[in-house]
């Protein structure tokens, strides 16, 4: 797809692009000072990997990469962000590098993620985790915009006035960067991009969700073009929409992500960032910059 620039989601399907993890339980069998040591070296090696990934978007020619959220595993508790504070000046440099190689970055922060949650311990989570993704991207010296999108869900239906309210109460730092993208249970894309335009953030439009919550039988129906459309619109720059495409497992309308993308929406030509969310990850992007795919 010429027009479009497709972005990789976190890993390859080969073992060229991984990260390394670490255990609550593993963590907490130690003292502060140990605890500290053993993620340093855990922070260090990760920002190795994610230099390597860098390497391998500039080698294949992808300008989009989305970061894992567990990049920095309890950077978000106190131990956690002590090291990475330390390691200020290392995250910048390669975040720089993904700026002077222009890569765009991007977050999609975990499940947990609930801002409409009705629980307001949930909500203080929720918010401590996007900080988290926040404080990555900054120290990554990316900009407090769309562009370095931090990208979630609705969450819990129905409750899209809390949703609005808590959004407003963003610090700069996540709200300035937050996208919210339609999902196939809870927030439709009509229900999303409504969020949307009363918070001022730009929507995700992906196609696929929307069929399934549809009920729609291919990516030509109208409504598809249409969202894309209205999507667009919301972002304070065109140039910077992003849309997320993947095809189902067994059957078109299969919840679950099949290997590679055999179905694009013919309206995706426009799309200016299409992040592939297939299991097979690089493979897919090859076979989509390849031609091998059909419309609808």
């Amino acid at each position: 797809m010429p027009d479009s620039r497709l972005g990789l989601v976190c890993i390859t399907d080969s073992d060229e692009v991984r990260y390394r993890i670490i255990t609550r339980k593993r963590l907490l069998q130690h003292d502060h000072a140990a605890q500290q040591e053993l993620l340093r070296e855990l922070f260090t090696d990760n920002l190795r990997r994610l230099e390597r990934a860098l390497h391998y978007c500039r080698r294949e020619q992808i300008f989009l990469y989305r970061i894992p959220s567990s990049l920095f595993p309890f950077s978000d508790e106190p131990v956690g962000r002590e090291v990475l504070d330390d390691m200020a000046a290392e995250v910048g440099r390669v975040g720089d590098s993904a700026t002077a190689s222009g890569i765009r970055l991007v977050m999609h922060p975990d499940q947990f993620v609930v801002l409409s949650s009705d629980s307001p311990g949930v909500v203080a989570n929720s918010i401590k985790i996007l900080d988290m993704h926040a404080r990555i991207m900054d120290l990554l010296n990316q900009p407090r915009s769309p562009w370095a999108l931090l990208e979630i869900h609705g969450g819990k239906s129905g409750r899209s006035a809390a949703m609005i309210e808590r959004i407003a109460l963003l610090p700069d730092g996540i709200r300035l960067r937050l996208g919210l993208e339609n999902d196939e249970y809870a927030y439709g894309a009509e229900d999303i991009l409504a969020i949307c335009h009363a918070t001022g953030v730009p929507m995700v439009f992906d196609a696929h969700h929307h069929v399934i919550k549809e009920g729609l039988s291919s990516y030509e129906h109208p409504s598809v073009c249409e969202m894309l459309e209205k999507a667009r619109a919301t972002w304070p720059d065109p140039a910077m929409q992003l849309v997320h495409i993947s095809n189902g497992r067994t059957a078109f309308n299969d919840r679950h992500h099949a290997d590679l993308i055999d179905d694009m929406p013919s309206s995706y030509a426009a799309a200016p960032w299409i992040e592939i969310e297939a299991k097979s990850k690089e493979l897919a992007i090859r076979k989509l910059r390849g031609g091998e795919r059909r419309f609808g």
